[in-house]
């Protein structure tokens, strides 16, 4: 495994030991973008890669001059094809290990527990472990030459990653279904019309797009973001009722902190703002 490092030459881009550059990560003032760099192998994710992309994603997480994290695909064919199988094929046993919990390096987990906004950018393909790894991002864009498809009935293994239970939960089972027992592609405008990801965008507008609205998220509260993250995604998981009740109390506990000068100064900001973007 490789452990991802600092090149001397390249400040803020991620290099593995052997120099392969599997993950770069560059930093755009308070937003890092994070680059899965195989495009020979349609970005798919070997151990190495898991491991460099699961460490920066927890170190970014601590970093508070990040504020939020893009993730995307380099190349314009894939965003992600999944796991590595012909990695895993040479490695029986491997594959349980991977996908199974525990102690091992996780990435959708710790996109999951990292407490600044992770948006993906999908630039293409992102299939089955690439298409979890998606999912995981708190927001989706993606651009119109994107495809999804969950092929895990194709090669016999279960997901591990979550796909299961969250595309049905986001799609409806009929739909989550037909991917998961078909292994059809679906486009991107389909995707958007499922509601599986924000919107889609000509592939030449993708980035700017993405770092425009990285960007303004960038100008909100770092605890705020954290916060208002981890209420929707607890809340997700809990029936709604409950949900609710997880509301009322965290705003309650929130808002009883905020002092009525702040308030006050906050929304001639969002007043100026307003007014800013519509002249």
């Amino acid at each position: 495994g490789q452990a991802a490092a600092h090149s001397p030459g390249h400040p803020g881009i991620a290099m593995t030991d052997e120099n392969t550059a599997e993950l770069l990560i560059e930093r755009h003032g308070p937003v890092a973008v994070l680059t899965l760099n195989r495009p020979q192998a349609m970005n798919a994710l070997s151990q190495s890669l898991i491991r460099s992309l699961s460490a920066a994603i927890v170190s970014l997480g601590r970093d508070e001059t990040a504020r939020v994290l893009v993730l995307t695909g380099a190349g314009e064919r894939a965003f992600s094809a999944g796991l590595d199988l012909k990695e895993l094929g040479a490695r029986p046993g491997l594959l349980g290990m991977v996908e199974g919990e525990g102690e091992r390096p996780n990435p959708i987990r710790a996109i999951a527990e990292c407490p600044k906004p992770v948006i993906a950018a999908v630039n293409g393909v992102a299939i089955t472990g690439g298409f979890e790894l998606a999912l995981a991002g708190d927001i989706l864009i993606a651009a119109e030459t994107a495809r999804f498809a969950d092929t895990h009935q194709r090669v016999g293994v279960i997901p591990g990653w979550g796909l299961s239970q969250k595309l049905s939960r986001i799609i409806g089972p009929s739909r989550a279904k037909e991917m998961a027992f078909s292994g059809r592609f679906i486009s991107a405008r389909q995707a958007s019309d499922w509601g599986l990801v924000s919107r889609c965008v000509p592939a030449g507008d993708l980035m700017a797009d993405v770092m425009a609205l990285a960007q303004e998220i960038a100008e909100v509260d770092a605890a705020f973001l954290a916060d208002y993250k981890r209420l929707v995604d607890v809340g997700y998981g809990l029936p709604y009722g409950e949900a609710l009740g997880l509301e009322t109390e965290w705003s309650r506990r929130h808002n009883a902190a905020v002092r009525p000068d702040e308030l006050a100064a906050r929304r001639a900001g969002v007043q100026a703002k307003g007014r800013s973007r519509e002249s």
